[in-house]
């Protein structure tokens, strides 16, 4: 029996990833998709092909759903959901872009003539070094030090998922449309009126739980069971991280204020001793002026009564001269 309670599918799953998009039937959702954040050009048909030729490790399928295709003038397209940060993520971007690439290779005489390649990564995450920027897409290119363009038929093209925060209302694009259901879809119980064109009619229709099969209902189940237990621990690393961060902070804040109290109780304490230190000689200064002047007195026969009112040293101290 399904415990499920949602209306539609969440896209951010793999099996809502590759039924919406990686069908014959729905290839039109990843059409006008990519028609949307391609740079240069618009698709009007696509052939999906087998993505094992990726050579996609066992971890790898674990958090990338992935689905390669080509275009109708030859284009290849890697078009991936990445659910967790991963290290050396751009480096794994460009490896499988070269898979693609190299089985363009023809056996017979070749000029080496390639097709377009591109690389579609739709993120669950932020790069770390985009987390203080807004822009959320990302469009990646070969240059060369004049920031020219050195080759046009390799492109890297990433959707940070977590930068979009608008809300129905505050749909303006298309492409503002489609970030809306990858982000909202499953949470979703009627269709917004924002969304009301004909592409959105079909992906409705094909997200729409209640319209599975016993065993497509079983397998999305397994996927989402999937995807909230990896969400879990995505958001348990990041509490962790957080607290060890907080923890490494005050300590750090607490050994840092530790130096800079010492370092200003050294500089604060220079300065009074410096101060003391210069009253502290000008009244030893005085003093032995007045000795010495009452030395003098004292061999000219003056009385220690008198030497005493000039000098202002006491009786014993003059009895000590």
């Amino acid at each position: 029996m399904s415990n499920l309670k949602e209306r539609y599918i969440n896209p951010l799953t793999d099996f809502g990833f590759k039924k919406l998009f990686g069908t014959e039937l729905n290839k039109v959702l990843l059409i006008d998709f990519l028609n949307q954040i391609l740079p240069d050009r618009k698709i009007m048909d696509l052939t999906y092909m087998s993505n094992e030729k990726l050579g996609r490790s066992e971890i790898d399928r674990k958090a990338i759903f992935d689905l390669y295709c080509t275009g109708d003038n030859g284009e290849r397209f890697i078009v991936e959901m990445q659910k967790a940060r991963q290290n050396f993520f751009k480096d794994r971007s460009v490896f499988y872009a070269s898979f693609p690439i190299q089985e363009q290779a023809k056996r017979t005489e070749w000029d080496y003539k390639l097709d377009p390649v591109y690389s579609v990564g739709i993120l669950d995450f932020i790069f770390d070094d985009h987390k203080h920027e807004e822009a959320l897409l990302h469009v990646v290119e070969l240059k060369n030090q004049r920031c020219e363009v050195f080759y046009e038929k390799l492109k890297f093209i990433y959707i940070e998922l977590p930068k979009f925060k608008k809300q129905e209302d505050e749909l303006e694009t298309h492409f503002d449309k489609w970030l809306f259901v990858f982000t909202h879809l499953s949470k979703l119980q009627d269709r917004p009126q924002k969304l009301q064109e004909r592409i959105f009619s079909r992906l409705f229709e094909a997200a729409e739980i209640a319209k599975f099969s016993p065993e497509e209902r079983e397998a999305y189940e397994g996927s989402l069971k999937y995807y909230r237990d990896m969400k879990n621990v995505v958001d348990t690393a990041k509490l962790e991280g957080l607290t060890e961060g907080k923890e490494q902070g005050l300590r750090e804040g607490k050994e840092q204020g530790l130096k800079e109290g010492k370092k200003q109780g050294l500089r604060e304490g220079k300065e009074q001793g410096l101060k003391e230190g210069k009253e502290q000689g000008l009244k030893e200064g005085k003093k032995n002026r007045s000795l010495e002047i009452a030395r003098q007195m004292k061999n000219e026969g003056f009385t220690a009564d008198q030497i005493s009112r000039i000098t202002g040293l006491t009786q014993d101290e003059i009895g000590n001269i």
